[in-house]
């Protein structure tokens, strides 16, 4: 098995790809997904959340969707069904279900500076890459992270690769403002700064 990671700026498309992973027979218990909270999408002290605002809840669709894969998943419900509220140092609030936040939490709990870079790094992704996505969650991004066959890398990273961002050109892009690496000291960023963030993105594209 080897760790595939990809960075995107929507909750929504990375959770699109956390289900067309899940369509391409990646088991929901090898998939992650770690998103900002920063303005607040999720509330876990409402029954039930609509971010695409469908009048469903997407718990409720991530469950649907997972048990229509049937006998590819083993009939279990998708990984978005599972998701939950935690903090992470340096992050803030997130929303996250799967491996890698078990991971996590184990890591700040052992002192590991920054807990998902800690995660990361033992799940095989560079250390400069896991303090980009840490910081591209700190922005308002969402890290989707996979364990697949190697024989399946290839065709997991180009369902990722679809909509995520160009890890490469982010890295610059912060670099540029002074940035030079992941500080879970730091403040989490503000709802307001987040908005900010994912507007230059847009402009830029």
């Amino acid at each position: 098995m080897i760790t595939i990671s990809r960075l995107f700026d929507d909750y929504d498309i990375a959770a699109r790809a956390v289900g067309d992973l899940e369509r391409a027979g990646i088991h929901n218990s090898d998939i992650s997904i770690v998103a900002s909270n920063a303005d607040g999408w999720y509330d876990s002290d409402r029954i039930g959340h609509d971010r695409d605002r469908d009048g469903v809840d997407d718990r409720r669709e991530g469950a649907d969707a997972g048990a229509a894969i049937g006998g590819t998943m083993g009939g279990a419900a998708g990984l978005l069904a599972g998701l939950g509220m935690l903090a992470i140092p340096g992050l803030g609030p997130v929303v996250a279900a799967g491996w890698l936040v078990s991971m996590a939490t184990v890591a700040i709990g052992g002192g590991v500076v920054g807990g998902i870079i800690g995660a990361l790094t033992q799940a095989g992704v560079s250390e400069d890459d896991a303090h980009v996505y840490a910081e591209g969650v700190r922005r308002g991004g969402t890290l989707v992270t996979a364990r697949v066959p190697e024989a399946d890398a290839v065709r997991c990273e180009a369902i990722l690769d679809r909509s995520a961002v160009d890890i490469r050109e982010r890295a610059a892009l912060y670099q540029r403002s002074g940035w030079r690496r992941f500080d879970p000291n730091a403040l989490p960023y503000t709802a307001d700064e987040v908005i900010r963030e994912r507007e230059t993105y847009r402009t830029r594209m």
